[in-house]
């Protein structure tokens, strides 16, 4: 029984996809080893997003192959396809496998075991495809993983090209999972005893226009939630253009959807987004989440922000500042920016200086912790729907819960208690903004 490891840099879709690869070699026999042991067989899953993201990934990989010398390796991800020459250059890497190839792994690495070959080269590499002929490749199985909340990747690829990112280049245009396909998936999620499915892709709002005949996200989320397969579905993340009345009303009372939107801003000021390539203005952006707040006053609503984007001057800092400011947010993901080579913003001119912008994401930060205690303070006193997790905190003992409007509850332990929706209300919140809540 051979042993094998994974280890997977970068986004949600990235843990997903290494699950399933992880899925088709147990479903032939192999053993999956949780951390980096000596092991037949390490995969690292590479992430691109930002320069340090694949300095990232070839340190993981250089890493693996010392504590691994004789383990055969393998090496995907977007990083692998962005930067080939790269990957190449790392000595003992076995195969290189391409975004088009990875539900392959398993098939191919088991071929390759079983039999007398001594051919090392890498699988077939396919550059991405943007052309109307790209197909959505999926996991023949659902994707369960190791966590109480399932994943389902939806969607791939996408059409936007932001000036920062290099995504598109990774994993070429937007694809769709087909329909009937998604609900055996979800089926199959839900007869595993999941109960809650976080719907995944890189750019989900795009779900189901490449589709024949053509569909949207709102309505497959209409049919979720007639069907009621789990009791709820959350969107991993939806640009502010595709977030439509129709699905902010699936996230109402007796709904599927959870109230939770995490909405990329990326900027608040109008220029820096037109730089960005980014399809709307700020005042849009307001706008949209004013919706959802005068809808769902209580929906948890992320946001993430790039700081230090080229010429990005103080005056249009403090936009995005003040913007934020102002908006019923419940947290921010701030990101430094990253020059990201093969991007068009790698080469703007009118670099904003780095301690500038540790500056200017130090004052996000802070207004993240602001936003965060504003939002907790809101829900004080409110019965709270809340999935309980299946492995407890290891520093306190307790249960950790998500609530469906994505804030994060602790409960004394109690193993009975272990997958179940609760209700609850919180009791406690510490100066780290940890909750204690029970059961009501």
């Amino acid at each position: 029984m051979k042993k094998f490891y994974v280890e997977t840099l970068g986004c949600k879709v990235n843990q997903y996809e290494s699950d399933g690869i992880a899925s088709c070699l147990e479903a032939k026999g192999l053993i999956r080893e949780q951390k980096n042991l000596p092991v037949d067989l390490c995969i690292i899953n590479t992430c691109a997003v930002t320069s340090k993201a694949g300095m990232q990934s070839r340190q993981a990989i250089r890493k693996i192959i010392r504590k691994n010398p004789e383990a055969k390796i393998i090496v995907t991800g977007c990083h692998a396809q962005t930067d080939l020459d790269l990957i190449k250059k790392i000595e003992k890497v076995d195969h290189i496998v391409c975004h088009k190839e990875k539900t392959q792994i398993a098939d191919q690495i088991t071929a390759l075991m079983n039999s007398q070959t001594t051919d090392q080269s890498p699988f077939v590499f396919q550059q991405p495809d943007h052309s109307k002929n790209n197909l959505f490749l999926s996991f023949d199985k659902p994707v369960k993983g190791n966590m109480t909340r399932a994943y389902l990747k939806i969607q791939d690829g996408c059409n936007s090209f932001c000036t920062y990112c290099i995504v598109p280049y990774a994993r070429g245009s937007s694809v769709s999972m087909p329909e009937q396909e998604v609900f055996k998936h979800l089926d199959g999620l839900a007869q595993s005893g999941f109960r809650e499915v976080i719907l995944t892709g890189i750019h989900t709002g795009m779900y189901g226009l490449d589709l024949n005949p053509g569909t949207s996200l709102v309505n497959l989320v209409e049919r979720m939630d007639r069907l009621k397969s789990v009791d709820r579905i959350r969107i991993s993340s939806i640009e502010p253009t595709e977030i439509s009345d129709g699905l902010i009303d699936l996230a109402g009372d007796g709904h599927i959807l959870c109230d939770h939107f995490h909405i990329p801003l990326q900027s608040g000021d109008d220029d820096i987004l037109k730089k960005m390539k980014r399809p709307y203005s700020s005042s849009f952006f307001e706008e949209t989440v004013l919706r959802i707040h005068e809808k769902l006053p209580f929906a948890g609503i992320g946001v993430d922000t790039i700081i230090g984007f080229p010429s990005e001057t103080e005056a249009q800092f403090e936009n995005t500042f003040r913007l934020i400011k102002k908006l019923p947010i419940s947290y921010l993901h701030v990101f430094p920016f990253s020059a990201r080579k093969g991007t068009p913003a790698y080469h703007f001119q009118d670099k904003v200086a780095s301690e500038v912008i540790k500056e200017r994401c130090a004052r996000m930060r802070k207004l993240d912790r602001e936003k965060r205690s504003a939002f907790i303070l809101a829900n004080r006193g409110r019965r709270l729907q809340s999935l309980v997790q299946n492995t407890e905190d290891r520093q306190s003992g307790f249960l950790k819960t998500i609530t469906s409007n994505y804030l994060t509850v602790m409960l004394k332990k109690n193993d009975s208690l272990k997958g179940k929706l609760v209700d609850l209300l919180y009791e406690q919140c510490d100066s780290d903004m940890n909750l204690i809540g029970k059961q009501t």
